[in-house]
Formats: C-alpha cells, structure tokens, sequence
C-alpha cells in the first residue's frame, strides 16, 4: 500500500468516527434538533467565536453557554457543557422578558426524568444529576403550564 492510499485510509476512518459520535449523540438529542425551529434568541454565554463560516475554530464552550430551539409547547435548550454547578439559563429568568408562561418541568432529553429547578429574577437554576447523558453537548427540553 502506497502512502496515498494509507493517508485515504485514515481519513475515512477518522470521517467514519466522526459521523458515528454524531449519529450516537442525534440518537439521544435529536429531539432537540430535528423539526425544531429558532426561538427568540439564539443563546446566550460568554465565548464568543470570531470570523466567518468557513473559518476553522478551535472553542472551547463552557457550561455558560447555550444554544436555544423550540417545538411546539416545548423550549429546548442546548447546553454545550457540563456544568460543575447547577445550572443557570440567565434568558429564562423571571425579569427577561422573553417567557410569557409558567415553567412546569425540566429534564434532560432523552432521560426523560424532571429535574429539580428554581426560577428567579437571575434566571433559571437546574440541579443536573450526576451522570452525563453523552460525551458532549446536552439538551434540555422545558415545558410550560
């Protein structure tokens, strides 16, 4: 085999581990993703990502930022790390302005289970539980009353 083909070699299995890790981390968040639509604002958190779309960036997110979608009756926000702490969605905080309705349930899509939360004039507060549903980012799907 001639480096050529060896380099081709490598490259699809690396493309292959990286469409697996996808597939593995839609199976569980998808619902956050697929038939969703922008809500309000984007997200919110303090890294900024500077330069244009095809612009090759290196980020490191930290559990401050996220990333909003909705559908339906149900707001999702995606956040792209874990949290130490517990959680706080500063745009979802009773002075915002951004929500019109009572939050009645958190979970973390694909777990399904409530999670304890609080909700004050600094934002949202979720107390995560203690294993991690994937590798990287989560979502979490918010219901209103």
């Amino acid at each position: 085999m001639n480096a050529a083909d060896r380099i081709r070699r490598c490259t699809l299995i690396a493309l292959t581990l990286v469409l697996l890790g996808m597939g593995r981390w839609l199976a569980i968040n998808g619902e956050a993703i697929y038939g969703t639509r922008p809500w309000k604002v984007f997200g919110e958190g303090p890294t900024r990502v500077d330069g244009g779309k095809r612009v090759r960036r290196e980020v490191d997110y930290t559990a401050a930022d996220v990333r909003f979608t909705a559908k339906g009756e149900a707001l999702y926000a995606v956040c792209l790390d874990w949290p130490a702490e517990p959680l706080v969605i500063e745009s979802l905080g009773t002075e915002s302005g951004l929500l019109d309705g009572t939050i009645a349930e958190v979970s973390l899509v694909g777990q399904g289970e409530s999670l304890p939360f609080t909700r004050g004039q600094g934002g949202l507060v979720v107390t995560m539980p203690d294993e991690k549903p994937c590798a990287c980012t989560y979502a979490l799907k918010i219901l209103f009353k």
